[in-house]
Formats: structure tokens, sequence, C-alpha cells
């Protein structure tokens, strides 16, 4: 089995869900008391956020290339980036580390091919919705998506940040978030990509009637797969 470097605590709520989804997964597999080999890094997430804001993803860089090589030389084979904002300097960070970065979006634009699904729509903190990281890893596999409008975008990337990140589960925000489900249904969308590690925490399949994507059940797959291969 290979050791697995997850660099956490972009939110620290999500992180203890791959840390059950991994060992979870290889259990399944491997059975008995089988569980997985990893080393989690967990970041400080106010000095993550202060970065967001300023937009210096240099620092974040940094950061998390620190992280990510402390990671390395404890034995480490690969990184798991626990959020799928970070993945903003996954490319970037892959140039400074000697392993590979298991990329959320790359796994997730797999599970949707291997759905027969062509458009989707996609949720997440703004970065994640309108910068080209993630849906450039969706157009190589041949996948349009849409985004929610501005003011959808601006209030769900509000809640990521001020609610879901602390562990703050609200009705009225989980019922805004299958409005907007719902909105980007009949524009055509095909399935919901949950692009940001908390969300699965506030919505599931039961509440809607379209395909989730769920990026941390197959963000932590994607990682399972490469550590027993």
């Amino acid at each position: 089995m290979k050791i697995l470097g997850l660099v956490g605590g972009t939110s620290w709520v999500s992180t203890v869900d791959y840390y059950r989804l991994i060992n979870e997964g290889i259990n399944e597999k491997l059975g008995d008391l089988e569980f997985a080999e990893c080393i989690i890094y967990s970041l400080n997430y106010g000095q993550i956020k202060r970065n967001n804001d300023a937009n210096d993803w240099d620092n974040t860089l940094e950061i998390i290339t620190a992280a990510s090589q402390n990671l390395e030389r404890s034995g480490a084979k690969a990184i798991v980036l626990c959020a799928n904002t970070m993945h903003l300097i996954a490319d970037r960070l892959q140039k400074n580390i000697n392993i590979p970065v298991i990329h959320i979006a790359t796994a997730t634009a797999d599970a949707i091919v291997t759905k027969g699904i062509k458009k989707v729509g996609l949720l997440g903190t703004r970065f994640t919705m309108e910068r080209k990281f993630f849906g450039d890893k969706l157009h190589e596999k041949g996948i349009e998506f849409i985004i929610p409008e501005d003011e959808d975008r601006g209030h769900i990337h509000y809640t990521i940040f001020e609610e879901l990140g602390r562990g703050i589960l609200k009705p009225e925000t989980k019922q805004y978030y299958i409005g907007v489900i719902n909105k980007l249904a009949k524009k055509g969308a095909e399935g919901i990509i949950l692009g940001c590690t908390e969300i699965p925490m506030l919505i599931s399949g039961e509440d809607v009637d379209i395909p989730l994507f769920d990026t941390t059940a197959i963000h932590s797959k994607a990682a399972v797969e490469f550590a027993l291969s």
C-alpha cells in the first residue's frame, strides 16, 4: 500500500470526511483490519482565507508547497489536496514536488464521463466556479458546464466560508442550494458537481431529482485507487 499525503484543514470539517472515506475505501477493498496508510498536514484555514481575500495565491502556493514537501519527506507517495479551491494552484504545486498530485477535477471529470453526461452545473467557491482550473479539466473530457447567476454565486461563496467551513448547517441554506440546483437543471444541466468539499455535508442525492457528483467522495476514491495500485 502506498502512503497518501493529505493537505487538509481547508476546512478541517471536510478533512475529517476525507480521512473517513479513504479508510472506508481501503477497508472495503482489503477487508479485516486493513486501513489506509496516510499522513495529514492540517493547515491554518484562517491564513488561507486571508490569502484568498487578498488574492495572494503565491503565498498559498508557498504554504501548500511546504506542507507537501514535508509529506513527501515523510514518505508520502502522492498528495491529496483536501479542497477544490486549493486546486487553483495544483499545477504549479506539481512542479515543486516529486510525487503526483491527485487532481480532484480530473477525477470528477472521469466520473462524469463514466455516467455518459455531457452538461453539468458547477457549484463551489467563486474561485472554483469562475476560474479556469476546474472547468478546463471538464472541457478536456468534452464536458460542458454552467454556473449559477452572479448573485447566487456570491451567496454560495459566502455560505461556504461563513457556515459550511465552520460546520454550520442551516435548513434555509440547504433550501437555497436546492433552488440553485433546480435553476441549473432548467438551463439544461444533466448533473450537478458539488465542487466544494463542504457542500456534501448539506446536500445529498435524496434532496434533488438530478445526479450529484460529490467531489469529496470521488477524490477520496481516486486516492484509494492510487494507494492500492
